[in-house]
């Protein structure tokens, strides 16, 4: 979010339904875990969360969208400062870009490749692509019978 938020333009920054799922009630955009069929291999009835909870991936897609301002550039002059004299002026059109944003989608999916790539080499260590993708392929294969489990009920300490 931080990162999208350093692109200059990037003016709003969602992680899945985030601002829809503000106005609703929790049980409305909760993501519940089941069992694939036939497996015990965990995950998510749907992806309202856009893929990450609390920073960490759910392992559904992660879904991210971008709000950029519009271009400044008009070809009716805006009201400005000349800085030469301190004087009141309008600006003077030069040139214009008709949308930023095709140029834009391509800077934010860069800058999520590179946040995303620095997270998984801060997760699996490693100098070589050879080194990490074992350790990535064991991340993606997680089972219900790998978590540690004494088939005690969990308690929050509430009860």
């Amino acid at each position: 979010m931080f990162a999208l938020g350093s692109i200059p333009a990037i003016k709003g920054v969602e992680i899945g339904e985030a601002f829809a799922g503000a106005r609703r009630l929790g049980t409305e955009v909760h993501d519940e875990i089941i069992c694939a069929s036939e497996s015990t291999a965990l995950r998510r009835r749907s992806n309202r969360a856009g893929g990450l909870e609390g920073g960490i991936s759910t392992g559904e897609p992660i879904l991210i969208r971008a709000a950029m301002k519009p271009i400044s550039t008009t070809l009716k002059g805006l009201g400005s400062v000349d800085l030469g004299s301190g004087e009141s002026s309008s600006t003077v059109y030069e040139r214009s870009d008709i949308c930023a944003v095709p140029r834009a989608a391509v800077v934010v999916e860069a800058m999520v490749a590179y946040v995303i790539a620095d997270a998984l080499e801060e997760k699996l260590g490693g100098d070589s692509m050879g080194e990490m993708i074992p350790r990535f392929e064991a991340l993606r294969s997680a089972r219900l019978e790998d978590l540690t489990m004494d088939n005690m009920p969990w308690n929050f300490g509430y009860e």
